[in-house]
């Protein structure tokens, strides 16, 4: 079955497996590439969303496969150093990572695809309603994104906020944005959304590219501990509501 953007598989003994990826298309260092990055950056992001849905999803990272549609060196062993890099942030080491280059074929521009596997065991608790669903990190995309960038979410914030038992539900935003990441947390919940007035400065529907922004469900009472000490910006969204009302959010 899928659980958003994980794909969930049974294993004998109560134990799930936990399936995700996330892939880049003409973004690297390569002639023809539309955002110019290095490679290490490139395999740093694509990792990243995948490392942060299986962690979202109450998994514990396995392994990652990297599918990089370039040649060995220089390109794809840059991209492999960020893989790494952003692996270890997860407790992985260089042998929990496999994959495959282009080693035919010349390219002039870049395509990734990371996948990640993890197991979980039990179920996430999930949102209730009342709980508020709150963004933390900005939405950014393109060449907006920057690995030094303080505003935006990565691995150690996910990481932290799925050990706290005060966040009912984690989940990533990516190219779809706040607002239709907001819909699918309260859809898979069984609640309606009741939405906030955006404040100044946050866009509910543009697009987060590499899991710039999370979602997370809490408790009204409980939201100032879970935001405390946060260096990334956060922001209200919406409130979860029993079936049978709600309405359209407003704009940015």
């Amino acid at each position: 079955m899928r659980r958003r953007d994980v794909t969930v598989l049974d294993l004998p003994g109560g134990v799930r497996l936990l399936v995700a990826c996330d892939a880049a298309g003409g973004i690297g260092p390569k002639e023809q590439d539309r955002v110019r990055v290095s490679g290490y950056v490139l395999g740093r992001f694509t990792a990243r969303v995948a490392l942060m849905e299986i962690v979202a999803a109450g998994g514990r990272p396995l392994l990652l496969v990297n599918t990089a549609c370039v040649e060995p060196e220089p390109t794809g062993k840059e991209i492999l150093a960020g893989i790494e890099a952003e692996a270890r942030l997860a407790g992985l080491g260089p042998d929990a990572i496999t994959g495959s280059w282009e080693k035919n074929i010349p390219t002039v521009q870049t395509g990734l695809g990371v996948t990640a596997l993890g197991l979980a065991e039990g179920s996430p608790p999930g949102a209730v309603a009342g709980d508020l669903i709150v963004a933390i990190g900005r939405p950014k995309v393109g060449d907006e994104v920057s690995l030094a960038d303080p505003e935006i979410a990565d691995l150690p914030l996910v990481l932290r906020l799925a050990k706290d038992p005060r966040v009912h539900d984690l989940l990533p935003v990516g190219s779809r944005g706040i607002a239709a990441e907001a819909e699918e947390m309260a859809g898979s919940a069984g609640l309606d959304l009741e939405w906030l007035e955006p404040q100044p400065g946050w866009d509910f529907r543009k697009s987060a590219g590499p899991a710039t922004c999370v979602l997370a469900a809490v408790a009204p009472e409980d939201l100032p501990g879970v935001t405390q000490g946060l260096r990334q910006p956060w922001t209200p969204v919406a409130r979860l509501a029993a079936r049978g009302g709600g309405r359209e959010p407003e704009g940015a």
